[in-house]
Formats: structure tokens, sequence, C-alpha cells
């Protein structure tokens, strides 16, 4: 590793010894970010400058309630990174940014700050009151065709290819808002839409190649801003999945790296071993735990180092810069446990302290609660590290849903497996700031993992729409999509019927769904509409019961509003529930609806209910 890094070093000493004597032009190829604002919460910014031999300039800054704080030079002479202050007093223009060489000015960058727009700092973040749709862009709908394949852009569309590019956008999203919005769905998290300039399978999006750039077969960054406003003039947030463990291989830094440690390296390639027990582990080996975090994810993921503060300061601006830019409401984290866990602590800390009202939610792929919640902000964890994170996606309850109704009942199993994945929630700080989910992009369909049985899809998806914590549904649960993750991710990923012009069904109309998809479509849109008035679903407390012959029942409820959930796992028969034994709850009540069928119930004593169903009854 040492060798590594001399030769790295002397490399950039043999490079910076053949500058020029004179230099009449200097070519700024890049200054990130991009822009900034006037009238941020942090009056710091730091700019990453990069041109050929850049570091040989001196730089003058002359712009009214803005100091040049510090300029640092780095081991690649192509590379400055220049500290500011932008005082309170500062205002919204063009900052001229002279670069000087020989006493002589050779070259003024002009640099944007832009005025906030109204109440931007207290944007208010996605919450246990939203219903998240999860959408991979390239496989929902293409609806600008011109886009679909780029000159400059190593991949081009094919949609016969498992792994291509199918040329779904974000066009295709904004013409479908409707569908979104009739289901009742308050925010979208769509997987990230930065640029992916990978020679293949990068359609997923988690292989950035320009942390400032909407991958241009997606659209472009004005239209990513639109989006967003259209969404938001529907009451529908979003959420902007970001990934700071990892770049792609052809992202532009990795011609011409900054300094040897922004990216995490090897003698040769070593892959992470994945083990996220590493992280929280008080008798790890330093070896097992630096290949967790700083192994790649794979040959064409390096491995970012967030240890570097170059590096972490250059991740934090990028997420605030988006957030600013294009008015997000949250930021789904990938991975977050990977990379450097004292930095990421840093980065949520420092979004929170530009937007308080904000919220993140990170991907800890662990599905024990007692490891999980080391990851949770404020848990009083051993050695003292607080992530600062306010939400994780609670793949507990995910792995307890997958399981539960396949099951027979059990001291652990069935209902039981439910009720106890709950229970674990002393150990949360804040049980109701999870993201239930019964699958996502990774993982194979919830379908598939419930044996392709529609009933016992619909008490999942009750089950995840009515418990505490906010809810996360993966496009294409409701068209009965129902691919196996284990035969690859392309069967679970799959085109939208209807998205593209030729394709034979349109899913997007009740017309070009079937009977069975219409009947899941139906319950979410009954679901998630009655979800959006419900104080007690949204916000609530909750009590359950231990479940009984296959028979679980909860209730979610405020000072004002009581929801009653029934879920009978049994295969077959009609259970009869005597409700006495919930009268500590259900005392002040006679009667009720069962708000999926609309049906009255007039006598609260005794509840029929039959084999593999739900009911969701409104107390009165």
């Amino acid at each position: 590793m040492k060798l590594l890094q001399i030769l790295y070093v002397a490399m950039m000493i043999l490079s910076s010894s053949n500058i020029l004597e004179a230099m009449s032009t200097a070519v700024i190829k890049r200054i990130e970010p991009t822009n900034w604002w006037v009238g941020m919460h942090s009056p710091e910014l730091q700019l990453l400058v990069y041109g050929p031999q850049i570091a040989s300039t001196d730089i003058r800054i002359d712009y009214g309630g803005v100091s040049l704080k510090k300029v640092t030079k780095v081991e690649n002479p192509n590379y400055l990174f220049v500290d500011l202050l932008i005082s309170p007093t500062a205002k919204a223009g063009t900052m001229p940014i002279e670069f000087i060489k020989g006493g002589k000015v050779i070259c003024t960058y002009e640099y944007q700050l832009l005025d906030r727009e109204a109440g931007s700092m207290y944007r208010k973040g996605f919450d246990s009151g939203d219903a998240i749709y999860l959408i991979m862009p390239d496989r929902f709908a293409n609806g600008n065709p011109q886009n679909d394949n780029i000159e400059g852009l190593l991949e081009k569309t094919d949609r016969k290819a498992p792994y291509g590019r199918h040329g779904g956008d974000l066009q295709g999203i904004l013409d479908h808002l409707d569908y979104v919005e009739e289901m009742g769905f308050t925010s979208i998290w769509l997987n990230p839409v930065m640029e992916n300039n990978q020679p293949m399978a990068s359609y997923h999006g988690y292989a950035i190649t320009d942390f400032y750039r909407i991958d241009a077969r997606l659209g472009t960054n004005e239209e990513f801003k639109t989006l967003t406003k259209e969404c938001n003039k529907r009451g529908i947030k979003m959420i902007m999945d970001m990934v700071f463990n990892h770049c792609g291989s052809n992202h532009w830094w990795m011609k011409d790296l900054p300094m040897f440690s922004w990216i995490n390296q090897w003698e040769e390639f070593t892959r992470s071993n994945y083990r996220l027990s590493t992280i929280s582990d008080p008798y790890v080996s330093r070896a097992d735990k630096d290949q967790s975090v700083k192994g790649w994810f794979d040959t064409t993921m390096p491995d970012l180092n967030l240890e570097n503060e170059f590096m972490m300061n250059y991740m934090i601006q990028n997420s605030i810069w988006w957030i600013e830019y294009a008015g997000l409401e949250g930021i789904r984290m990938d991975t977050y446990p990977y990379p450097d866990k004292h930095g990421m602590a840093v980065w949520t800390q420092r979004i929170l302290n530009e937007y308080p009202n904000f919220n993140i939610v990170g991907e800890s792929w662990i599905t024990e609660a007692s490891k999980l919640c080391y990851w949770q902000k404020d848990f009083p964890n051993k050695d003292g590290y607080n992530s600062h994170l306010p939400s994780l996606m609670d793949f507990p309850m995910q792995d307890a849903i997958k399981r539960a109704f396949n099951e027979e009942e059990g001291w652990e199993t069935g209902m039981s497996r439910l009720y106890n994945t709950l229970a674990d929630d002393h150990l949360y700080r804040n049980p109701m700031n999870l993201v239930v989910f019964p699958d996502n992009h990774d993982e194979g369909r919830i379908l598939h993992a419930l044996q392709n049985d529609t009933a016992k899809l619909k008490m999942a998806l009750t089950y995840a729409a009515t418990t505490r914590g906010i809810l996360q549904i993966y496009y294409g649960t409701e068209l009965l999509m129902n691919g196996n993750g284990l035969d690859g991710h392309d069967k679970i990923r799959l085109d939208f019927p209807g998205g593209w012009k030729n394709d034979k069904l349109n899913a997007f109309t009740k017309e070009g769904r079937n009977t069975d998809q219409n009947k899941i479509f139906g319950l979410i849109k009954k679901l998630l509409n009655y979800r959006k008035h419900s104080e007690a679903l949204k916000y609530g407390n909750t009590l359950h019961f231990i479940p009984r012959d296959g028979v679980y029942v909860y209730f979610r409820y405020t000072d004002n509003e009581t929801i009653m959930v029934i879920l009978n796992n049994n295969t077959k028969g009609i259970k009869h529930i005597d409700t006495s034994r919930f009268k500590e709850i259900t005392g002040g009540f006679n009667q009720g609806t069962n708000i999926l069928t609309g049906r009255a119930i007039g006598n609260l004593k005794s509840i029929n209910i039959k084999a593999k169903s739900a009911m969701v009854i409104e107390l009165k």
C-alpha cells in the first residue's frame, strides 16, 4: 500500500515539473458545486476546482459579503480546494473568481450565487403520514424516446437486453403522475437518477459518474426540478436516492484522482465482505471491519473514502445542492453503514442543520432489530456512536412480512412473528420513523415470497399500510409482478406495461389490467386514500394483543379516532372473534365500519372473519 502511494505522489511531482513557463489561458474544466446560494445556515462553501495545472495559480475574489478563507493544494496539481465564507449580507449575483499567474489574471470564472426559495430551510420532509411509491425510472415509462441514445454516453437502449437500458425516463414519470396520485401515494422515491456513464448494466443508477448531472437518457437537471414541482402540486414529495459508498468506475475523476486517498485503494482488487455486523461488533478484528467498509462493492464501483475530509465535504455539499436546487423533501441513502460511519454522521448533522424538518432514511440491510437499532439517531450505543440518522428501512419487519403469512401458527411463527417483530420496537428511539416495505428493487417480489397467493398479498399490504411507520410500496406490486430475485435482478425490475408506445397492454388504465390486478390496485387505492385522512393510521399509538388461533388483532388510535385491524392467517373456515378480550380499548364503542368493504358492523361483541383475510374497522 505504501509503495502505491509513493508512486502516485512521485507521478504528481513529475507532472507539476512540466508546467509551462507562460500560461496564457487557464482551462477550468470544472468547479463544483456548480453554483451556490446566499442565506444558507452555514456560511462555509468549499469549491473543488479542476483544470490543467490549476494549482500553479493564485486566486482572488472581490465580491461583497464573500471572503476567501483558504486555498488548499493537494497531491494532484490539476486540483484546488477553495474555502469561502459567505456572510448573511451577501447578495445573489455573479461572483468573479480570478485565477492569477505571474501577477496577471489569466482566467476569470463567473460563479453564480442565487437567492433561496422562500421557506427553503423549513421544508417538511416525509414522515409516518406518507406512503412512498418506489420507481426504477428506466423501467417505468418512456416519455421521451428522443433521449434514449445520447452521444457521449456509452450504453445504448435495448429493451431486449435483461440488464440493458430500456428507455424509461423522467418525462415518463411526469406523464403518469395521475396514476400515482390516484392510488393515494404522497411521496415518490426514485432509484438514482444521476449520470451512470458505464459501458453496461448501469440502468439501475447506482454507479454514478457525475454527481451533479442527471443522466441525459433520463432527462435533464431542469426536468428533474420540474418533476419535483409537479409532484408537489399534487401533494407528492420527492425523495432522492443517493450513494456515498461508491461511484462508477467511469466517473470523470477516476482518470485523474485529486489524491491517492480520494478512494479506498488496495494492492489488488478486494471486495467488501458485506458483513455489517462488523461495524458495531465490540470484538471485531480490524481486518474484517476494513474489508467491510473499505472493500469495493464491485469491480466497477470504486469505494469512496469519507475519511478524506475533502471527499466528505464534496459529498455533503452535493446533497445540500440537490435539496436546494431540485426542492427535495427527502433522501434515501444507499448502503448507509458501508462508508466511514463518522463521516456519515457528520453528513446527517450538516443536512439537518440546514433543513431541521427534513427527513433521511438509510438503507441498513440488517434483519435483526438488535443490530439495526445501532444506526438510528440517539440510540445509546456502548461505543458512544450516534449516527444522527432519523429514519431506517425496517428490514426486520420486511423479513417478518415475507415469512409470517406462509407459516403455520406457532410460538414464534405466523402471526406471532409479526407480533414479536413489533414488540422489538423498544429498541428503536423512534419506531414511527421506520420505513415499512413488503419488497424493493433488490429482493424478490413480495408476491413471489408469498407463493403467488393474492389472498396473502392482500393481508401483507393491509398490514404494511396499517402498522406503525412510513409505508413504501414498489412499483408493479399493484400489477402482481412476481419475479424471483434469485433468478436475477431483471426478474424484479420489469418494464411497466403501457409505459412504451407499442406495448400491447396499458396497465396505467383500468381496462389494461386484469381482474386480479384491479383488485390489488383497488385495495391499495382504498387503503392509501383512507390513510391520508386517518390521524390514527398516520400518527396514532399502537396497541396489540397476542395472536390466538392464527388471528392477530391490533389497534391504531388517537384521542379522537380508533382503528381496529384483524388478520386471520388460517387457511380455511371462519373465525368468530369474541371482542371482550379487547375491552380496554373497545369499551367505549358499539359499532364500526369495515373500510375495505364499506360494510357496517352493528355489533362489536362478536366479529366473524374469513380465512386468509384482513379487516380494517373504524370504531364508532
